[in-house]
């Protein structure tokens, strides 16, 4: 799949995204659906069948492999609706108006096809423009449907007996499955982790392999960190004779949804070590997975390419050149400002409007996720309004109607969310058991009744957008990065991607940090938290964070002195960088003891 635009729109929350590419791919923009929710996934379906006015046969929970049926229905549905969407852009005529006119007008200017167009407009003589348009229409590609599965987030399933079925049957290893059942030729992006077992499986689908030609008709993506889980997956992976087509960096902190921190490295020191190690990564894996394919029988000498791209933070298109210029990455992510995208992502009004007028302060890192790993959220969502109520009529505590995050053991052979209210009684009845103080049992409690019922609120943006919701799907929960408070306007798809290309500035007189800085303030307001919480001065993961940021300080001194793309931008950034150096060593010198 050909990239068009030099940016793809991640993944989402459950909902945000997850009917992205049947709003964009038509115009050449890749994205990414999440694969978590598959009672979201059966009601989408559903909903575009009787809107395109397809046959829509439902796939019922208790059905044999209905996780895995859905997933596969429902891609297999947005793959035949992006076609169809394509194949009509390339009937349309380039006049003002037409979807075909705004698929050229949205490519970068630096786009071969966006300089044909333009030279196309010039030309007054009917038959050569008539040849140039015909060529041009050929090179309509549609942007590549992806998907995303959180693979530790690999829930055990039970029959109607109550005993746990095979692995396969594992929420992770359905929807891998349906994936590899259904048409797409798109990616499967792989985040949050590393799970063997899930790799093991993904083994056994023939898609995932390259042909005689070196083609690879379902690729891999992996969102990752740091240079090291790069290698050491891209390995594994490798020794199967499978290829990462492409490592997705993700800053760890500078992020919607979950946050990843302990132990990560700031933006800029992954992405240089991934520009000097680039070959290395492409070389040694590259030797290792023509050796396996040559012991499965398979003598070829393609070398499969690697792309290197990144997301996280990113505000502007000075921002999104320099990372590609200086850092030489392939391409680069945007995500949380398509929340305010209406023609792009699922979000319900009333949540819009708060995401447009949220400043400083109302997207907050949390505790609510039941994973138990920082996550952003909205603090007045109508997720947290609604469980801040009902902790205060004494109620905490969600009925779990998903399931999705009942990852942690419970009673009766059955997992628990940390979300529900059966684990709730569970912990704290096992807390009395422990004979802790009075003290310990509220603050543990008061961690407990944080969380919230992500995999059911989640969803709901998209239900309340589409009048899908039934009564009690009324608290959506929305997980911007932190970088959205910059953004203020509601946009058109054409606007947003404007912005991106520099084409117009969205974010005209205000006042934004870089976004390597604004990732450092992240990273010290987070360890200035921590160290007030009482984190662990000798715990491994926690030190190795602080001693990455101290080494940033050093990279990002270096680099700013030496590039002129930043152009006046540089001399604010190492102003700031230095007061910010000056906070950082203040405040590891400080006891909050």
């Amino acid at each position: 799949m050909e990239n068009v635009h030099s940016f793809h729109v991640p993944v989402m929350g459950t909902g945000y995204s997850i009917d992205t590419p049947i709003k964009i791919a038509r115009f050449g923009i890749s994205s990414v659906i999440p694969m978590a929710d598959d009672e979201l996934i059966e009601r989408m379906r559903k909903y575009y069948c009787e809107k395109y006015n397809k046959d829509y046969f439902p796939i019922n929970k208790g059905e044999e492999d209905y996780r895995a049926k859905r997933i596969t229905s429902y891609l297999d549905m947005v793959w035949d609706i992006v076609r169809k969407q394509i194949a009509a852009i390339k009937r349309m005529q380039f006049e003002k108006g037409t979807e075909l006119t705004k698929y050229f007008e949205m490519l970068p200017e630096t786009s071969p096809l966006k300089k044909l167009y333009l030279e196309m407009l010039k030309i007054s003589d009917h038959n050569q423009k008539k040849q140039i348009q015909h060529k041009l229409r050929r090179e309509v590609k549609m942007g590549s449907i992806d998907i995303n599965i959180m693979v530790k987030v690999d829930r055990n399933n039970y029959d109607k007996n109550g005993e746990q079925m095979p692995i396969e049957y594992n929420d992770g290893h359905a929807a891998l499955r349906g994936f590899a059942k259904s048409k797409v030729n798109g990616s499967v992006v792989l985040s949050a982790g590393l799970n063997q077992r899930l790799y093991k499986y993904l083994f056994e689908f023939k898609d995932f392999y390259a042909d005689m030609l070196g083609d690879i008709k379902k690729k891999i993506i992996l969102k990752i960190s740091d240079y090291r889980s790069a290698f050491l997956q891209g390995k594994i992976f490798a020794k199967h004779g499978v290829w990462i087509s492409e490592y997705r960096i993700e800053s760890g902190i500078n992020c919607g949804g979950h946050a990843f921190v302990e132990n990560a490295k700031p933006l800029g020191l992954v992405l240089d070590e991934f520009q000097q190690k680039r070959n290395e990564l492409s070389d040694t894996l590259g030797s290792i997975y023509l050796e396996a394919l040559n012991k499965k029988g398979v003598a070829t000498d393609i070398k499969q390419p690697i792309r290197i791209t990144v997301q996280g933070g990113i505000g502007t298109a000075a921002e999104d050149k320099f990372l590609r210029d200086y850092f030489k990455v392939d391409g680069t992510g945007w995500a949380s400002p398509f929340l305010l995208c209406p023609e792009v992502t699922n979000v319900d009004d009333d949540t819009l409007q708060k995401l447009s007028a949220s400043k400083e302060g109302d997207i907050i890192l949390s505790g609510v996720s039941p994973l138990n790993v920082p996550f952003y959220t909205l603090k007045n969502s109508g997720s947290e309004l609604k469980k801040n109520e009902k902790n205060a009529m004494g109620k905490p505590g969600s009925s779990c109607p998903r399931g999705y995050l009942a990852l942690y053991p419970g009673l009766a052979k059955k997992d628990l969310c940390l979300a529900s209210t059966a684990y709730h009684k569970l912990f704290l009845k096992n807390m009395a058991d422990k004979k802790l103080s009075e003290e310990e049992i509220e603050n543990e409690r008061k961690r407990l009744v944080n969380k919230s019922c992500l995999c059911f609120d989640l969803a709901q943006g998209a239900l309340l957008k589409y009048g899908l919701a039934k009564k009690e799907e009324n608290s959506p929960a929305v997980c911007p990065g932190p970088n959205l408070i910059y953004f203020s306007k509601i946009v058109s798809l054409e606007e947003m991607v404007s912005h991106i290309y520099g084409r117009i500035n969205l974010l005209e007189n205000v006042d934004r940090p870089n976004l390597f800085i604004r990732e450092l303030e992240l990273y010290i307001d987070y360890i200035s938290c921590a160290l007030r919480a009482g984190q662990a001065a000798g715990e491994k993961g926690f030190d190795a964070l602080k001693e990455n940021v101290a080494q940033a300080f050093e990279y990002y001194r270096d680099m700013f002195s030496k590039v002129v793309e930043l152009k006046d931008e540089k001399i604010k950034a190492l102003a700031q960088l230095k007061e910010l150096e000056a906070l950082f060593q203040n405040l590891l010198s400080l006891s909050f003891s």
